[in-house]
């Protein structure tokens, strides 16, 4: 199964009814999202991405490093990753389910390595790769079987993502919400246009 080669639109096969959904209002962070930074940033950035968007991955690799060394380590942002499944959605699932077995220190290494891992899955046979992924990361191949198998991690995952479907009315990834309101720009943002909205928010301390 290849990457997808334009922006992710979230599955119906992950059982979620899309009909009538519209824009994301404010995008609350909620217990089992992964974060990084300050909480108490004046900023708050929150990306609804999947592991199977090819746009995601773009934006891992060009965007997100200098994002996060100018804005989320220097105490300035604080930025949540929300999951959501795009095709192939088996995938993206057994990779965030990796992601969090690996445990909440090493969440966002795995992530990234999934990502970067895209251009490998252009032969169909993705689980070596991501076992690959899971022993590089303290795994054993017993312990990648169980995290891919644990019924109640893929129950709590659909959830997450039915939140953001249904109540977050995210219909593709990557959407960005900045401090409550969504990012209205190119589909895989540069840090210019990320700061845009980034640093009048950090004039003001935040408030909008």
């Amino acid at each position: 199964m290849a990457a997808l080669s334009r922006r992710g639109a979230i599955a119906a096969g992950a059982g979620l009814a899309l009909a009538g959904v519209g824009r994301a209002g404010a995008a609350a962070v909620v217990a089992g999202d992964m974060s990084l930074g300050d909480p108490k940033a004046p900023v708050k950035v929150v990306e609804y991405a999947s592991v199977s968007c090819s746009h995601c991955a773009r934006f891992n690799e060009d965007t997100f490093p200098a994002l996060k060394a100018k804005y989320i380590d220097t105490g300035k942002v604080h930025y949540t990753l929300k999951e959501l499944l795009t095709p192939p959605q088996q995938v993206a699932a057994a990779g965030f389910l990796m992601a969090r077995c690996a445990g909440p220190a090493k969440y966002f290494k795995v992530v990234d390595e999934i990502f970067r891992s895209q251009p490998r899955w252009t032969s169909g046979n993705i689980k070596p790769v991501f076992l690959e992924i899971a022993k590089a990361n303290g795994m054993t191949e017993a312990q990648f079987e169980a995290c891919l198998t644990d019924q109640a991690a893929l129950n709590a995952l659909r959830e997450r993502v039915r939140k953001a479907v249904q109540e977050d009315k995210v219909t593709g990834t990557p959407t960005f919400v900045i401090n409550g309101r969504r990012f209205e720009g190119s589909t895989t943002p540069t840090l210019a246009e990320l700061e845009a909205a980034i640093l009048p928010a950090l004039k003001t301390g935040g408030r909008r």
